[in-house]
């Protein structure tokens, strides 16, 4: 059983979905807007969403539901988000690790889940937000949209609506920790390609070659060799 509901507008979705987790016997409570004011990203970023452009959407599950590691929870979820839009699109979208969804060269989807204890039960409390009908992102030469990457219009309450749909169905059936592992590497972004990192304020040239079980990337560095690194302790340039 899953709920989803509506805000005209708010702040954040992850910051609002505790007053909506009433529905004791609903395995998912969903919460969207159109107009997010103040949304966060990854490690206290910002998240800043034009108003009536874009989706704001946050999911709560109880962990109790699962039996996954933190790590592969968050590659599940997002492996499932950019799943969602690979059907939605027909083309091909990617994974920048450690969960940001890439549509061609674009990030068009950014992921925060939090973990939280409200009323005596611990969440996964998944934030995602959609870039879907923007067309301008000042200077975020990385960002991009459904719009901006597909040429399509897509309506705003119906693909939020087949999200929550998507998303429930699939998270109540996880696969394997090998499978969900495989499936994460198999889609991560400029995996086994030249690229250009930024690590403790240098850059050097390496090359993506997979996410672990525990949540960290390896890339081999042209100076280092092959090296683990987790959270903000590098920075792809893209």
């Amino acid at each position: 059983m899953s709920e989803l509901f509506y805000l005209k507008e708010c702040s954040s979705t992850n910051d609002e979905i505790p007053g909506f987790l009433l529905y004791e016997n609903a395995d998912f409570i969903g919460l969207h807007t159109f107009n997010q004011t103040q949304g966060r990203g990854q490690y206290g970023n910002r998240w800043t969403s034009a108003a009536g452009q874009n989706v704001a959407y946050t999911l709560a599950a109880r962990v109790s539901n699962f039996r996954l590691p933190d790590s592969l929870f968050n590659y599940y979820t997002a492996g499932l988000i950019r799943s969602f839009l690979a059907n939605l699109t027909g083309l091909p979208v990617t994974i920048k690790w450690p969960n940001d969804i890439i549509l061609k060269g674009k990030k068009i989807v950014g992921i925060l889940i939090e973990k939280k204890k409200i009323n005596q039960n611990n969440y996964y409390i998944i934030g995602a937000g959609f870039n879907v009908l923007q067309d301008t992102f000042e200077d975020i030469s990385t960002a991009g949209s459904l719009l901006t990457q597909t040429g399509n219009h897509f309506e705003l309450d119906a693909f939020t609506h087949q999200l929550h749909r998507f998303l429930t169905e699939n998270l109540m059936h996880p696969p394997s920790a090998r499978e969900i592992l495989e499936d994460f590497n198999a889609h991560l972004f400029r995996r086994n390609e030249i690229s250009v990192f930024e690590i403790e304020k240098e850059r050097q040239n390496g090359i993506i070659r997979y996410a672990d079980e525990h949540g960290s990337l390896w890339i081999e560095l042209e100076k280092t060799g092959l090296q683990s690194f987790y959270h903000k302790e590098v920075k792809l340039l893209y």
